[in-house]
């Protein structure tokens, strides 16, 4: 059986994921993303009513047109997980293939938002709803579909396994070796270990290079639990505005925050329309996540909740909000410009639990946002977070437990490659022969 990869997008930059497999005649695509930068560099552009050739053009979402060079019909589409680099671009490009999308429960919720605010495209994929562990039949050659629990900055995040008669193919973008998770269960390394035994082993595994130059191991989401614990415990008496951001998709984090914000004696309430969107979307969908907490979307509702809480005392609330990156339009921007009720003061906190994504655009509004902060007076509590990503021993661990033939990296451009290849090439494997360094468009045969 011919076994191609076509690496479509996600191989020159962080973000607009997307790889296809083909083996024989069918194919399974793995994420529709969207490079989230390209769009935050325009003020006040909405995709939801341009037009998927306007968004190729411009950097936002993988350009597609290799795919016509795969002989063969798409079984499935398959998102590993619910960040819009992986999902984003599914109600622009999922229409023109006559196949499911495949998801865990979570990620499934949050596709069906994201087609349902599309403007410019119909459609009409089925999705359908596999929990981790699970496999499904792919075409009529003996391919199957399984998904390895993973752990990441989201819930329901899995490594997806399209399982050939030439030997599986692990995509295994985005994780981190977890095994003391704050939500859900650890990483499956059990079955990883299994998949690099059986049959024919692993003919590919496809790998985010995000930490691979970071020495050690990512520690467990309950580090940043206790870091969080501790920076909100030392302001337990302080009697002004403490304000707190992380990522909306973090439901873990968020969960932590609402948490020990109750337990400082503050009323939690989160703000902004895809904080509301992911935290009531883990509820709908069953997670572990405090239902009774006051969720805010909208702009005017947002508005009319912080003169509340300026009318009652900033010191009996703490809002949880968007805007960690610095975006213009986020809630926490306006509110470093002085553009809402809220008035910041001399020494009043703002919690930065989360990293500036390391891109340009980002981490030049991220500056901005931080010096609008400062000159109101805030004091920035900076980086109380641990990464979703693995560093350079996870990277060890997962090359151990499945010994592939040939190794993709991804999730980077050709300079954030360098670390995971000298890593490779530590580990016997060689650039050329199977260790292989690509760019977006590429197909690449293995058998």
């Amino acid at each position: 059986m011919e076994i191609e990869i076509a690496t479509i997008g996600g191989y020159e930059e962080v973000g607009r994921q997307m790889t296809a497999v083909r083996a024989g005649d069918d194919i399974v695509i793995f994420d529709m993303g969207l490079n989230l930068s390209k769009v935050l560099i325009h003020d006040n552009l909405r995709t939801e009513g341009m037009h998927s050739l306007d968004l190729i053009d411009m950097g936002a979402i993988p350009d597609d047109r290799v795919m016509s060079d795969l002989e063969g019909d798409v079984q499935a589409i398959v998102p590993s997980h619910g960040h819009l680099d992986h999902i984003g671009a599914i109600s622009k490009l999922a229409h023109r293939y006559d196949a499911p999308v495949v998801a865990t429960p979570f990620t499934c919720e949050l596709v069906r938002e994201e087609v349902d605010d599309e403007q410019k495209f119909g459609f009409d994929n089925d999705i359908v709803e596999m929990d981790a562990g699970g496999t499904m039949s792919i075409g009529d050659h003996g391919c199957e579909l399984e998904f390895v629990n993973v752990t990441h900055s989201i819930v329901q995040a899995i490594n997806p396994v399209l399982h050939t008669p030439e030997g599986a193919i692990v995509y295994g973008l985005d994780k981190r070796m977890d095994h003391t998770p704050v939500i859900g269960d650890p990483i499956d390394m059990e079955r990883f270990r299994e998949i690099g035994r059986e049959g024919n082993g692993v003919l590919c595994y496809i790998e985010d290079c995000t930490n691979a130059s970071k020495k050690g191991r990512t520690p467990s989401e309950k580090v940043a639990r206790e870091h969080l614990r501790d920076v909100l415990y030392s302001v337990e008496d302080y009697n002004g505005g403490i304000i707190a951001s992380t990522f909306s998709s973090h439901i873990a984090r968020v969960k932590s925050i609402i948490e020990f914000a109750r337990e400082i004696g503050r009323q939690p309430i989160l703000l902004g329309r895809s904080m509301e969107q992911y935290s009531s979307t883990a509820t709908q969908v069953g997670i572990d996540f405090p239902s009774d907490v006051e969720m805010v979307g909208y702009r005017r509702s947002i508005d009319q909740t912080l003169e509340r809480i300026m009318n009652d005392g900033k010191g009996n609330f703490l809002p949880v909000v968007t805007g960690h990156q610095g975006e213009p339009r986020a809630l926490l921007t306006r509110m470093a410009r002085g553009e809402t009720p809220y008035e910041l003061d001399e020494g009043d906190k703002v919690v930065f639990s989360a990293r500036v994504i390391p891109e340009p655009t980002n981490e030049g509004q991220r500056y901005q946002a931080e010096k609008l902060l400062g000159m109101q007076g805030a004091r920035v509590y900076d980086d109380v977070h641990v990464s979703g990503h693995l560093c350079q021993e996870g990277h060890y661990e997962m090359l151990d437990a499945l010994q592939p033939q040939h190794i993709i990296p991804a999730h980077q451009d050709l300079k954030g490659f360098s670390g995971y290849v000298d890593l490779c090439e530590s580990e016997g494997y060689r650039m050329g022969r199977d260790l292989h360094v690509t760019r977006n468009g590429n197909i690449i045969e293995l058998v």
